[in-house]
């Protein structure tokens, strides 16, 4: 399970993505409902997508490039880095988006999307995790067999950032898109018109929590 757990943390933190509104689902329906076509709404899925990883991405390979440069700041950087963030998105909350009538294309969903993920540190709540896989996440040499020895501990290998990347836009994309189908099938226009789910708050703190995590695990 040691080995496990970064994943599955991974795994949880996109699949919260999925459940928070602000981070695309809520469009994803508005659009089929303003067309009235559930492929409609899994169009919009593929591009929101593919803008969160984008923005995910590149926190990763930042992070993966300081660690592979021994960057002996970096633990005490990022937990700040998070914990400032976290205590400026309690201070001061985004916008919750009110649906309206447009058109846009998949360019414009990709760089909504990036743009929404980046603004809600989606990517620095992968920093304690990160730091936390060993070896940059290769599996220890099998015996009796001649192999190099795995990357120093604190190391993330590119093959690894990779599969975080992966994990974590893919648990995202699932609950995103059951999420969206459910409202767009059961509850329809209803919860667009009068309800929201804020998440904001809840997020800040488990910005602050993760960036205090980061500098004891």
């Amino acid at each position: 399970m040691n080995g496990a757990w970064p994943w599955l943390a991974v795994a949880m933190l996109g699949a919260y993505h999925g459940v928070d509104p602000s981070m695309g689902w809520l469009f994803a329906v508005g659009l089929g409902l303003q067309d009235r076509s559930r492929k409609r709404v899994f169009a919009a899925l593929v591009p929101i997508a593919i803008g969160h990883l984008l923005s995910v991405a590149a926190v990763v390979a930042l992070i993966a490039a300081a660690m592979g440069r021994g960057f002996i700041w970096l633990r005490p950087l990022g937990a700040l880095i998070l914990i400032g963030f976290g205590v400026f998105r309690l201070r001061r909350p985004l916008a919750h988006p009110r649906w309206v009538a447009m058109r846009v294309g998949f360019g414009d969903l990709t760089l909504w999307s990036f743009l929404m993920a980046t603004a809600h540190g989606a990517g620095l709540m992968l920093f304690p995790i990160l730091m936390a896989i060993p070896a940059g996440g290769a599996p220890p040499p099998m015996p009796h067999h001649h192999m190099p020895m795995p990357p120093p501990a604190g190391h993330l290998g590119p093959l690894a950032a990779a599969a975080v990347i992966a994990v974590h836009t893919s648990a995202m994309l699932l609950v995103m898109g059951s999420v969206a189908i459910a409202v767009y099938e059961w509850i329809g226009l209803k919860i667009l018109r009068s309800a929201w789910i804020n998440l904001d708050t809840i997020w800040a703190v488990a910005l602050i929590a993760a960036g205090l995590l980061s500098l004891v695990i």
